[in-house]
């Protein structure tokens, strides 16, 4: 999908992480990490969903990592279920900011990387999280990681985390959700939108 992209890997706490690096579009504003959904159901770095917000956040002056998590295509390590990947991405940003300075960040993630973002947010100091089709339900996101102003976008027809799962989640912590009328979980046909509502938002 994306044509702008190169191949680095990353050391990170288990070993070598593979990592996809798409460039900022113009001046560097600032860096981003994008998480990929759970890999034990296919889910790497090469995800549309998460390929999307890069190009998005790239066009708005983010230079974007996209590792492959711990055991995930050629990086090393075993699936930690969202517990050593935490340590993973935190490896990334850390190697995004001593390659372009103490810049922005953001954490994002699509499905099970949402819950490795929010958990990630817990641990580290960004600015912005991004959360897309956020596997609430399936994984425990304690709600002290999520900021009130983390971008939530879903589907309203999710078929994978129904939408009220996420209201339920949302609702005590007053957190607003951006819900795209008519999209499934993997935003099939919608992907072109979900970049712009990124882009709008934000």
């Amino acid at each position: 999908m994306l044509k702008a992209l190169n191949k680095l890997v990353v050391a990170g706490p288990a070993g070598a992480l593979d990592t996809l690096y798409v460039p900022a579009v113009g001046a560097v504003q600032g860096v981003a990490v994008i998480c990929h959904p759970n890999p034990l159901q296919g889910g790497t770095h090469g995800n549309k969903v998460v390929q999307t917000a890069a190009r998005a956040l790239s066009q708005m002056g983010y230079a974007c990592y996209l590792p492959n998590l711990r055991g995930v295509g050629d990086s090393a390590g075993q699936h930690d279920y969202g517990v050593g990947e935490v340590d993973d991405v935190i490896a990334v940003a850390g190697h995004a900011r001593a390659e372009h300075g103490d810049v922005p960040l953001v954490l994002a993630g699509f499905s099970f990387g949402g819950f490795v973002a929010a958990r990630t947010h817990a641990r580290i100091e960004a600015d912005k999280l991004l959360l897309m089709g956020v596997a609430v339900g399936k994984y425990p996101i304690e709600t002290p990681a999520v900021p009130a102003d983390a971008l939530v976008i879903h589907g309203e027809e999710d078929e994978v985390i129904p939408l009220s799962d996420v209201f339920n989640w949302a609702r005590p912590q007053a957190l607003p959700v951006v819900v795209l009328p008519g999209a499934g979980h993997f935003f099939h046909g919608r992907l072109i939108q979900l970049a712009a509502l990124i882009k709008r938002c934000w």
